[in-house]
């Protein structure tokens, strides 16, 4: 092959980025497909031939081939907050009034909403070296080797310069449908949506198989844009343009509502024709320094809103209506419809609240409904059409007695709901359900109180240890209201992640009478596993400090009887472990035999995990301020410990001057 040389490696690339910016970027190609597929191929043979000469930014890095073992976390240094929802043009005039109010006249500018995934992109002199999710806007994961295959984001900027940028990654309605066509013929089941499919292919360990899946980038914020010299959104969205990155074309200033409204409805008409998904509009402060004046809350920023276009409606059947009971003992009638496809997710089930909801709406069995998402997220039963009756639908009646213990049940005047008085039905155990899961206890993420007594009532648990048996009905776990596949998943990775908690977690648990949080851990530090705590007397656990005779008693019986031990037996067969795992201690003079105490909300932290840290350094937490006490860790909002701290001239710790102490 004539002309090898590394000054035509370089010629290549140069040309290959400018006719990628031009075709992603621009929207105008300059060059063939034919030339760009020619120029590729001798730059991959140079570079075979030369793999010294090869560059990390070299457009052949696109195609991916990194695999890693797993996502690290990552920590942004300028947090990414989300953004305020809004729902009807009345909340649209109620945020531009407040901006207004406080004083504030600029334009704005109005952006689509991109149904996809948040992401930030860091450059050090013009080279990408990291890209991650916006996580809990604090800590996210580190998906740098999947984001380098996406050709809209430059590997290499066209100005040297120690950059972050943040946007959108997407899969559009046609790389969705080639993508499921292919899994259908490998007899593979298909994704539901681009939001979903984009999210799953991000998540690749192996950079290939996320080169393949061909996503998009739309980049829609500069964190820091006066430090570019840049003074409104609109000029940060053309530097960012300039540097190599795509913005969406649809982007526009406007001036006042009305230009706002014309544009969520213009935009709203075309939604279906757009190449991509969109869910609603973003509304912006253009000018920076009225960004600045507005400021944020703990959580959103104060100049911009995003609103989010009405939710689509489906016509399906309501076969049933049956009734289930929560842990309360209040009776909730359910529709039970013929599966259908919403918004990218499978409903088959939708909550009808109480008995006036299903005869304000005049529902009747066998009807045809439309349903769909409130807020794009709960399935809701908006109306019967009748116009499709056939004489066959069966009139609601409400139940007169609970379904599970055929206890009557009782309507408390003045209330809408309808409960079971009897405290010993077994419906009511949902409440053990409920500790066991809560993030005291086992900590299983997305096991919340109306989910478990869902998973109770239609029979998908009965047991504790059947908590650890849902993997085995994952398909029918994705057609319950508000779970799609990647919420199932995400719950079933949590139910496995909880096995390896350390013993005491699984004490608290199982609901020992008396035994809390603290005993638990006492009891596991002592016993060190299961095995040795339920062999232990009455002598024994009265003998160790802070375990008196109440609780030592409570112990001894709780392991005397069978049913219990068949639930820790259960449990360990399934994997569950069974040990003090403990943490390791990191003592910190700082903390060491002191007290604190922590008065209003972290940001960083829970309080649980801030408690944790102080324990570990070998401090102790209480929950008064006094003399005794330390110092005082305040968060936002903090109560009246810190103005009894202030009185008695204990220190006062911000949350990150305690994250300094603890690091050190």
């Amino acid at each position: 092959m004539d002309n090898v040389t590394i000054e035509r490696m370089n010629y290549l690339i140069k040309v290959l980025d400018e006719a990628s910016y031009n075709y992603y970027v621009l929207d105008d190609p300059k060059i063939t497909d034919q030339e760009y597929d020619a120029y590729y191929r001798e730059l991959e043979t140079i570079e075979k031939l030369h793999p010294e000469w090869v560059l990390d930014t070299s457009p052949t890095k696109k195609v991916g081939g990194e695999v890693i073992d797993e996502f690290k976390k990552v920590e942004h240094t300028i947090p990414m907050m989300s953004l305020g929802d809004v729902f009807n043009e009345e909340e649209i005039i109620d945020f531009l009034k407040r901006i207004e109010n406080s004083g504030v006249h600029s334009n704005y500018i109005c952006e689509l909403k991109i149904d996809g995934l948040s992401v930030s992109l860091l450059y050090e002199k013009g080279i990408l070296v990291r890209a991650a999710t916006r996580g809990n806007g604090i800590i996210g994961e580190d998906i740098t080797h999947n984001v380098k295959t996406i050709k809209s984001i430059p590997l290499k900027l066209k100005q040297p310069l120690d950059i972050e940028v943040r946007g959108e990654i997407y899969m559009s309605k046609d790389t969705l449908e080639k993508l499921n066509k292919e899994r259908l013929a490998k007899g593979e089941k298909p994704l539901q949506n681009p939001r979903n499919a984009a999210a799953g292919s991000i998540r690749q360990l192996d950079s290939k198989i996320a080169a393949k899946r061909n996503l998009d980038a739309f980049l829609y914020h500069l964190p820091n844009p006066l430090d570019y010299g840049i003074k409104t959104h609109h000029e940060a969205l053309e530097f960012m343009k300039s540097l190599g990155f795509k913005t969406n074309p649809n982007n526009k200033i406007v001036k006042n509502i009305t230009e706002v409204m014309a544009y969520i409805h213009e935009k709203g008409n075309i939604r279906n024709t757009l190449p991509y998904d969109i869910d609603g509009v973003v509304i912006k402060v253009d000018n920076i320094k009225d960004q600045q004046t507005l400021g944020y809350t703990a959580r959103t920023p104060r100049w911009a809103i995003a609103y989010k276009f009405p939710a689509e409606e489906v016509l399906t059947k309501l076969n049933d209506i049956i009734f289930t009971v929560g842990r309360t003992g209040k009776i909730t009638p359910n529709a039970i419809l013929d599966p259908v496809q919403l918004m990218g997710s499978t409903i088959s089930r939708a909550t009808l609240h109480n008995e006036d909801y299903v005869l304000k709406k005049g529902l009747m069995i066998n009807d045809t409904v439309s349903i769909r998402k409130a807020g794009d997220v709960i399935p809701e039963v908006v109306e019967a059409k009748l116009e499709r009756r056939t004489g066959k639908e069966i009139p609601f009646k409400m139940i007169t007695n609970c379904p599970i213990c055929n206890t009557k049940l009782i309507k408390k005047e003045g209330e809408a709901d309808y409960y079971c008085p009897n405290i010993n039905c077994p419906a009511r155990h949902i409440e053990s359900f409920i500790h066991f899961v809560s993030r005291p206890a086992m900590n299983i993420d997305g096991l919340g109180e109306r989910l478990m007594e869902d998973l109770y009532n239609f029979k998908f648990i009965s047991t504790i240890p059947d908590i650890y048996r849902l993997k085995d009905k994952k398909d029918s776990l994705t057609k319950l209201e508000g779970y799609g596949e990647k919420s199932v998943t995400n719950l079933l990775n949590a139910i496995e992640v909880s096995k390896s908690n350390s013993l005491e977690r699984l004490l608290f648990a199982l609901g020992i009478k008396n035994v809390g949080k603290e005993k638990a851990k006492i009891l596991a530090k002592k016993y060190r596993n299961i095995a040795s705590l339920s062999k232990a007397s009455y002598e024994e656990l009265t003998d160790i400090p802070d375990i008196g005779p109440i609780i030592a008693k409570n112990v001894v019986n709780y392991f005397a009887n069978d049913d219990n031990l068949k639930i820790i037996e259960e449990l360990k067969d399934l994997g569950l472990n069974m040990e003090y795992i403990g943490e390791e201690l990191n003592l910190n003079e700082d903390f060491l035999d002191k007290s604190f105490v922590l008065t209003g909300t972290l940001t960083k932290l829970s309080r649980d995990e801030a408690k944790s840290l102080i324990e570990n350094a070998g401090g102790k937490t209480v929950g008064s301020v006094s003399k005794k006490t330390y110092a005082v860790i305040v968060g936002d909002n903090p109560g009246s410990k810190y103005d009894k701290a202030k009185e008695l001239n204990i220190p006062i710790w911000t949350e990150e001057k305690f994250l300094e102490k603890i690091n050190n």
